[in-house]
């Protein structure tokens, strides 16, 4: 019988068993996902309301198939008899107790006699959500928590709202009708705008800062006789610390993170991220930061962005360089040299999809440069951020650019 070491044993089971699970599952749902956030901006365009109500039966519907095929018909005929019977019943004060005994009875009847058991079980998480809605309204009604019987479109966009019919879980009639009512996206409040603008201008504030440090850098070690490179009998003096123009309108947040100081990002490179490979990519960006963490003084704010930038950067290099295969593009996060492979170099999609990723970048810096708040008081900034004040900054933002972040890893996981 053949052994395996610990280490063996961890591989097999990422690969054979982890990876392919977690595959197989963002294949199953990247669809749902994905019809949830449509329907969702297309609930707070301000439509009609039968026009919401309808997209969410059609959203159903369309996910109730993607999952059980024709099986569907059994969630289907179920919402049908339960509105048959709410109408039926419409002047009645029972009107939870007559759903609940119809329920019942299709259930056992289903169980029993009307359909195979592995069918009848696979729809069994659709069915039970349905069965909830409808018992809960009935009662709701009954006790005068909802005013009037439902429409059918409004009884079936309840029954089938996109976002619990196929996982669950269940919610109110109310809770429905808030989810379908959502704010146009025009209106957005004025309160959010000003978050990100203000978290723009902490950002760009901390950004000079930083540029008048490194351009007093540049000074002091010209000054003192450092910074030139010697060819020949050329003298260059030629120290650079930061590049303002690659950050303020940067390419990707790589090319940030490079510009951001030149002599340390050479430094963690060389002597950090290149002895740390043998541990793998990603490991050694971990390693990389959590030194850059270390030598600027471990505050929580400062590991914070950085192990954040860590996931950032390293999620943004494999998806490009993934597009830049894909594609054949020169769309990686660091410019091609002059003689790469690829076929489209300067086309408008290319420009347009590095474009896209450099006003990813600049959101990114605003969220993570709203920790640096112009108005927090001198005392606090020299103590530093406590992970509290971290907590709540990036709450207030919506934890944004960590779920961008997240969205594109799965992106680059589906395309792979």
């Amino acid at each position: 019988m053949a052994t395996f070491s610990r280490q063996e044993f961890f591989q097999q089971l990422l690969q054979g068993c982890l990876l392919p699970t977690v595959q197989q599952g963002l294949d199953q749902i990247w669809l749902l996902l994905a019809i949830c956030l449509a329907c969702r901006l297309l609930w707070r365009l301000g439509l009609p309301s039968y026009l919401k109500h309808a997209s969410t039966v059609a959203g159903g519907f369309f996910s109730l198939y993607h999952f059980f095929q024709l099986h569907m018909v059994w969630v289907v005929l179920l919402s049908l008899l339960c509105y048959l019977v709410l109408f039926l019943c419409r002047h009645s004060s029972h009107r939870g107790v007559f759903l609940s005994v119809t329920i019942l009875i299709y259930l056992l009847m289903g169980e029993m006699h009307m359909v195979d058991t592995v069918t009848w079980h696979k729809m069994r998480g659709a069915q039970m959500i349905v069965a909830m809605k409808a018992v809960s309204l009935g009662f709701d009604l009954d006790r005068g928590e909802v005013g009037a019987v439902p429409s059918p479109v409004e009884f079936m966009g309840y029954l089938y709202f996109v976002g619990t019919i196929v996982f669950g879980p269940w919610i109110s009639f109310h809770s429905y009708l808030q989810a379908v009512q959502g704010r146009p996206l025009h209106s957005m409040s004025k309160k959010r705008k000003a978050r990100w603008l203000r978290a723009y201008e902490s950002a760009v504030s901390f950004h000079f800062s930083n540029y008048f440090v490194g351009f007093l850098s540049e000074a002091t070690a010209t000054l003192a006789g450092a910074g030139f490179t010697e060819e020949k009998d050329h003298l260059e003096w030629d120290l650079t610390v930061s590049k303002p123009l690659n950050v303020e309108l940067p390419r990707s947040m790589v090319e940030v993170v490079t510009s951001w100081n030149l002599p340390m990002s050479y430094w963690l490179n060389n002597y950090v991220f290149k002895n740390a490979l043998r541990l793998g990519t990603f490991s050694a960006v971990l390693v990389t930061y959590a030194a850059s963490a270390l030598l600027h003084g471990f505050s929580f704010h400062l590991a914070a962005v950085l192990l954040s930038l860590a996931f950032i950067t390293y999620v943004e290099h494999v998806l490009r360089k993934r597009l830049a295969r894909i594609l054949s593009a020169c769309v990686l996060s660091k410019r091609c040299l002059p003689d790469c492979s690829h076929r489209h170099r300067l086309g408008l999609g290319v420009r347009a999809l590095n474009l896209l990723f450099g006003a990813l970048a600049i959101f990114h810096l605003a969220y993570l440069g709203s920790l640096f708040d112009v108005d927090v008081d001198d005392t606090t900034e020299e103590q530093g951020y406590g992970m509290a004040y971290t907590v709540h900054k990036w709450s207030e933002l919506s934890w944004a650019s960590h779920w961008v972040t997240f969205g594109c890893w799965i992106f680059y996981r589906l395309i792979g």
